[in-house]
């Protein structure tokens, strides 16, 4: 039987990180972004964004693993104010508290396997270690997949929406919420993101 696992990202995982990045944004992502936008992407210029994520202070990278196979990733770290303020400005009052979800990706041939739920409980828990209360996330309006896995958790859409232009499209990406304290009874059956 294939272990799998989740542990921090080392430099060492820059190369998979980005690699799955790149494959995944071009299945999953390439009409919603704009195919342009997407091929303008270097891995080169991935993996040195992900070297600089590995070794910020304030944030942990994971890297999901199956046998020895890198599979998947995310990235979390305090909310920043203007990723956990409402559409006024506002911030709430637990805005100290509030983690934040970056990026959440299993390469799509190794969906539906558990990677998903395993990154998101070890992030979270990462998470609450670090104070927060409370974990935020972005996710397209138009991925079903990954609303349907956060929903699965406990996390909801908060009421806050946001455009962004990549320069070929616009997307509207939605907030969602929940509890950082996740109880998974098997991680291995939650559905990978």
């Amino acid at each position: 039987m294939t272990t799998a696992d989740v542990r921090p990202a080392t430099l060492d995982d820059v190369p998979e990180i980005a690699r799955i990045q790149l494959v995944t944004w071009r299945t999953a992502y390439g009409d919603a972004l704009g195919p342009s936008v997407v091929d303008a992407l270097t891995t080169d210029e991935v993996a040195a964004r992900w070297s600089e994520a590995i070794t910020h202070p304030d944030t942990t990278v994971y890297v999901a693993t199956e046998g020895r196979f890198t599979v998947g990733f995310c990235v979390a770290g305090a909310a920043p104010e203007t990723e956990v303020a409402a559409a006024d400005g506002s911030l709430p009052e637990d805005a100290a508290r509030t983690g934040l979800i970056g990026s959440l990706l299993v390469e799509p041939r190794w969906g539906r396997r558990g990677h998903g739920g395993r990154l998101l409980a070890t992030a979270t828990a990462g998470l609450r270690e670090h104070g927060a209360e409370r974990g935020i996330a972005w996710v397209m309006q138009s991925d079903s997949a990954s609303l349907a896995f956060y929903r699965s958790v406990g996390w909801d859409p908060d009421g806050t929406v946001r455009t962004l232009d990549t320069g070929e499209r616009t997307i509207k990406e939605i907030r969602l919420t929940g509890t950082l304290d996740l109880r998974l009874e098997d991680p291995a059956t939650v559905e990978s993101a």
